[in-house]
């Protein structure tokens, strides 16, 4: 099947980079859903073209609705009006938000529509200038900014029909369903509800019936698995040694490879980043104590190539996609099995090969037994050259201490009672 084959807009079709001809498996199933429409879930692995997926269902349904307006040219040259705004996307980071608006933007000119970000890090003032300067019908929104400007009254979302939830799983849970809640109340004329996910945990399901009851349901491949291409790699190694053993790979096994680093804390990124260059490896963390400008510069170093590593928190976990990525590393195993599913999504994207890497300790064996039983992979652990394993595994470690704890806890009795 061809873009052609789905019935979008001529300028559209045109505007499609080379790349993107052929559609994936989850624009093909959801594309003729969205454009005629209807409420849609759809759960594909990260990197299976998801942001082609609504982007080109809203802007196809806002382009029919503007030709078949007799008022189309004043529509979008007349003064600043919040009817502008029709569709909004709204995603978990502001890092997600520019991806989308990069996929997005150009296409959304192609016929003649405008595209704007509502994000924090950025100026309230001038962000709202620029909007009421150049008004948007598509805006790509963190929750947080978003709710903010619709406290302050300086944007109003009555007149938006469409809703994106991006990464839905984690819009879902209690740190953003609040704010989801209030925005939705804030939208009378909304009259289609698109979510997209890599991973769905079963505890949402029952948020998602309230949310989209009568949504079109479409998954592309196992749920919660990892995308195809990705050769994952788990070694066993003592928690002290992390981060020699990553300096050894990044020296050795994969030295002409660009990397992504995850790690679970942001004083640790900043520490590992500052051991790798002592160590004569290009490396820049990028955490959420970062400001906007750091995060930017640091994020676009790693895409052009200026440095070899990118250390990060699950602030990249989702949404992130840079070009080709060779390599993922997870330092640290995260707490979270779906996190697992998105961070080892940043690679092979597009139809792309890609290599996943975790440095495991026997602390996180339960991390690790999540992550297998969520993905259904085996996962097996496996040694890693001149790092000798000698830190015992938690239950052996137990077993070998309660002798010494029973003698101090006699000790202790025997102290009280004199």
């Amino acid at each position: 099947m061809s873009f052609t084959a789905l019935s979008l807009h001529p300028d559209l079709l045109a505007a499609l980079p080379a790349q993107f001809q052929v559609p994936t498996a989850v624009q093909q199933q959801a594309l003729p859903s969205i454009i005629a429409g209807q409420d849609v879930l759809a759960l594909a692995p990260t990197g299976s073209g998801k942001t082609l997926a609504f982007g080109l269902g809203l802007l196809q349904q806002l382009t029919a609705a503007l030709n078949e307006s007799t008022d189309h040219t004043n529509a979008l040259t007349a003064p600043y009006s919040r009817a502008h705004m029709r569709a909004v996307v709204i995603v978990p980071t502001r890092e997600l938000a520019a991806q989308i608006s990069e996929v997005l933007a150009p296409l959304a000119h192609s016929v003649s529509l405008r595209l704007t970000t509502l994000c924090g890090g950025v100026d309230v003032e001038q962000q709202v200038a620029d909007f009421n300067e150049q008004p948007a019908q598509i805006v790509i929104a963190t929750p947080g900014r978003l709710l903010d400007l619709l406290k302050q009254k300086l944007i109003s979302l009555k007149a938006v029909q469409h809703l994106v939830l991006d990464e839905a799983d984690r819009l879902l849970e209690m740190g953003f369903w609040p704010d989801i809640q209030k925005l939705m109340a804030a939208m009378p004329a909304l009259q289609q509800q698109l979510l997209f996910s890599a991973t769905l945990p079963v505890e949402l399901e029952a948020q998602l019936q309230e949310l989209a009851p009568n949504a079109q349901r479409f998954a592309v491949g196992s749920q919660n698995s990892v995308v195809e291409g990705v050769a994952q790699t788990c070694y066993l190694v003592n928690k002290g040694s992390k981060a020699q053993a990553l300096i050894a790979l990044l020296k050795e096994s994969l030295s002409a490879q660009q990397v992504l680093v995850f790690i679970n804390a942001r004083d640790n990124a900043d520490a590992l980043s500052k051991r790798l260059n002592k160590a004569g490896i290009l490396a820049l963390a990028l955490h959420g104590e970062k400001d906007q400008v750091e995060r930017e510069q640091a994020l676009l170093a790693f895409k052009n190539g200026d440095i070899k590593v990118l250390v990060a928190t699950d602030l990249l976990a989702r949404g992130i996609d840079v070009t080709a990525l060779p390599v993922v590393v997870n330092l640290d195993l995260p707490p979270s099995a779906p996190v697992y599913v998105h961070r080892v999504g940043r690679t092979a994207r597009a139809g792309l090969t890609g290599m996943a890497i975790s440095l495991v300790c026997h602390g996180e064996a339960q991390a690790l037994a999540a992550i297998r039983e969520l993905t259904g992979e085996a996962l097996p652990l496996q040694t890693l050259a001149g790092f000798t394993v000698t830190d015992q595994p938690a239950s052996e470690a137990r077993s070998k201490r309660a002798p010494r704890d029973k003698k101090a806890n006699r000790r202790n009795m025997t102290k009280r009672t004199k």
